[in-house]
């Protein structure tokens, strides 16, 4: 007599393991595929989500589903897309998982909120300060007592003998609101014939509920947030949701504010900085289809969006759009693959786009939207280069006269001037003039970088902090520390002895106060409280400072001299970005580029303005070296607590994949010889130019595969064939690397 079949579920959980377990279901408990229930897993009980719904033999001695969380579920194509992120980065599917549920879990009970109201007659004293709370309260309106006392300009002992007299009393307010309503119809803008194209054809993507890829590329200032805000509008139209993603969504209040101004209220903000229960009830807006906006860092991506519409990459080519730890993957081709999955349209948006988006434009992969003009006639900086090999600055000073006279000049007139260096503190490195001897972090193979404001040497790989010292710890040489080479905190000291009464502010996330800092200095800037800004990267991010008319470049040639295969490229864009802030306004504008390196491909195409040139030579040399995207990358960094283990394992990789059979998908280059166009080259191992981290170290391998070839199958099986990971050793594998260190 056969067993009555019973139901059994496949729970995946969000721990690093890439298969769902069995657990039974309960006769009293309705589960369906995409629930988040909780489930014992060894000694604990933890979150899982329904991964599927069979039927199985009754009796067996599964462990039961605890209980169903009252979540909504997750529906079927965010795990479609959670499962195909797991595939492609060979990465568990429960630490990919992890990222999309472990908002509504991590947040704290939400306090209650408790306001005042007036509710009896007025004091038998009044007094002037009583009669404002009474005015501020008039309507019915109900306000927290921190809110109050500062609507009424008062105290806090004036309220509380307020409600003591009986005249207020407390009532409970509703959770404070983290989305308002979006009303695509609240402030529509005035755009220009090429504006007004590009638009009509980004709404068109999103009403016409299908999938597509839409690369917008417009120079800076041109207008194409303006753009892209009327795809917004569209899937606002019909009642749908929007993803904008942003690198660098903690320092963007300009763009929460041009949203508001165009949609008459901000997005939901998705990052870091938003509190934990924050987090939870934007998590459940977005799931229920309540919250139609989020604008948000990378791990948006993972939000469980009811009716995606429309998808939103600002900045596309923008590095930090990669994560690099733990589950790595890239945002904007994750994107893509996200709204393929919700069929969703897909917007790239940049002044300098990725190689990758530009060929795929090229290649009718995607549709390509252009603004070559600055919106209202405005006209793109002037741009110099100053040769630091004839116009060199003075010795042990950073700024060329040349560029110190347009300064000089620019604040005269007015307005304001932008440095830009990309280094971070005020010395990259502190040696000793009378031994040699150069600070090196005790954890990584990398120096300490001085920063003079905090009297700190600072490691930027681990976090390690040592006091700088005033003697040299090796020969007690007194005052004997140099510091070498130019950071941010430097420039700021020359540009302070230059020009004195110049009001100065320098960007860096190296300074205290966090982001909110950085919000208010930019914010700062862009309403001219500053004369002269010095900053880092930060500073290329897209901001709008309407003063600005002077941008100088102290070292144009800091990206240059990488083993990145994308150094040109980085450079460029980052150049082309930063030079970029000067005359948004309309105003004439300058930048100066100093270089020792004039004649480099990308210091011509950024003077000449020959972006295309650039990006063709660039192509080619891809094609040729069979580089994405004509080529695919995937790197394995091995890495353990001595340099023999890690040298070990990594060698062992090596000899795993040539023992694998063969397989005309994936078919191995021969061992010391030259790779044939339809054959997977494997390069080292070799230490990591970084080679200690953390005090790991670390070897790299790096595998060279035609873009049809299975590379996600040879990485498993050589991961499969190799010896199992013991005694520490660790191996990361990289999908579509961006960093080569």
């Amino acid at each position: 007599m056969s067993k009555a079949a019973s139901r059994i579920a496949e729970v995946l959980v969000p721990v690093a393991i890439d298969q769902a377990y069995s657990y039974r279901v309960p006769e009293d408990l309705d589960l369906e595929a995409g629930d988040l229930v909780e489930v014992p897993l060894g000694t604990r009980d933890t979150v899982g989500a329904v991964w599927e719904i069979r039927t199985g033999a009754s009796g067996s001695n599964l462990k039961a589903v605890a209980a169903r969380y009252a979540l909504p579920p997750l529906d079927a194509s965010l795990r479609a897309f959670i499962d195909w992120v797991a595939r492609w980065t060979l990465s568990p599917a429960g630490m990919v998982l992890r990222m999309s549920v472990k908002a509504p879990f991590n947040a704290v009970p939400e306090q209650p909120r408790v306001g005042l109201i007036r509710v009896g007659p007025p004091p038998a004293r009044m007094t002037p300060a009583r009669a404002r709370v009474l005015a501020a309260l008039e309507g019915g309106l109900a306000l927290q007592k921190r809110a109050l006392v500062e609507l009424a300009g008062c105290s806090a002992s004036v309220v509380d003998a307020l409600a003591d007299e009986g005249t207020l009393a407390t009532v409970a307010l509703p959770p404070e609101s983290f989305a308002q309503p979006c009303d695509p119809a609240f402030s529509k803008p005035r755009l220009e014939a090429e504006q007004e194209r590009a638009a009509e054809a980004l709404a068109k993507t999103v009403e016409a509920r299908e999938f597509s890829v839409t690369l917008l590329e417009g120079v800076t200032g041109s207008g194409k947030t303006e753009v892209y805000f009327e795809a917004v509008a569209a899937a606002l139209r019909a009642g749908r949701q929007t993803l904008i993603l942003l690198p660098e969504i903690a320092l963007t209040a300009q763009f929460l504010d041009r949203f508001a101004a165009r949609f008459g209220a901000r997005p939901a903000a998705w990052h870091s900085s938003v509190s934990p229960r924050q987090r939870a009830r934007i998590w459940e807006g977005v799931a229920n289809g309540d919250v139609k906006v989020v604008a948000g860092a990378r791990s948006a991506l993972f939000l469980p969006f009811a009716d995606l519409a429309v998808l939103i990459v600002d900045e596309e080519h923008d590095a930090a759009y990669k994560q690099e730890d733990g589950v790595c993957y890239h945002a904007r081709d994750m994107g893509v693959v996200r709204g393929q999955i919700d069929k969703a349209a897909v917007v790239l948006v940049s002044a300098t786009p990725s190689i990758e988006s530009r060929v795929n434009a090229e290649q009718g992969r995607y549709g390509h939207l252009k603004l070559p003009t600055r919106f209202g006639g405005g006209r793109l900086p002037a741009i110099e280069a100053i040769d630091l090999r004839r116009e060199a600055a003075p010795r042990g000073k950073w700024i060329s006269p040349r560029l110190v006279a347009a300064i000089s000049e620019t604040l005269g007139a007015g307005e304001q001037v932008l440095l830009f260096l990309n280094r971070r503190g005020y010395a990259p490195l502190t040696l000793c003039r009378a031994c040699g001897h150069r600070f090196q972090c005790p954890n990584c193979t990398a120096w300490l970088v001085e920063h003079r404001f905090r009297r700190a040497l600072v490691c930027h790989h681990c976090g390690h902090i040592e006091r700088r010292p005033d003697v040299c710890p090796e020969c007690e040489a007194v005052d004997a520390l140099a510091a070498c080479g130019p950071g941010v905190e430097r420039l700021a000291e020359e540009v302070a002895e230059l020009w004195p009464r110049a009001r100065m502010l320098v960007l860096s996330s190296d300074f205290p106060g966090g982001t909110e800092r950085l919000r208010q200095e930019i914010e700062d800037v862009a309403k001219g409280a500053c004369d002269i800004v010095i900053g880092t990267q930060l500073v290329a991010k897209g901001h709008n400072f309407p003063l600005l008319s002077l941008v100088g470049v102290i070292d144009a040639d800091v990206g240059l001299s990488t083993g990145d295969p994308r150094a040109a490229e980085r450079t460029f864009q980052i150049l082309q970005q930063v030079t970029g802030r000067a005359g948004r306004s309309g105003r004439a504008s300058r930048a100066f580029v100093q270089t020792w390196q004039p004649e480099h491909p990308v210091i011509r195409a950024l003077l000449s303005g020959e972006a295309e040139r650039f990006y063709s030579e660039e192509s080619e040399q891809r094609r040729g070296a069979g580089l994405p995207p004509f080529g695919r990358l995937a790197a394995l960094i091995v890495s353990g607590k001595d340099r023999a283990s890690a040298e070990a394992h990594a060698r062992a990789l090596i000899r795993a994949a040539h023992a694998l059979p063969p397989n005309p998908k994936r078919r191995l280059a021969a061992l010391g010889g030259l790779p044939r166009d339809d054959e997977i080259s494997l390069l080292g191992p070799a230490e990591a130019p970084i080679a200690v981290i953390r005090g790991r170290h670390r070897f790299r391998l790096l595998l060279r595969a035609p873009r049809n070839a299975d590379l996600q199958g040879f990485l498993r099986a050589m991961l499969a064939t190799a010896p199992p990971e013991r005694g520490g050793v660790r191996v990361a594998v990289d999908v579509d690397p961006q960093n080569f260190m």
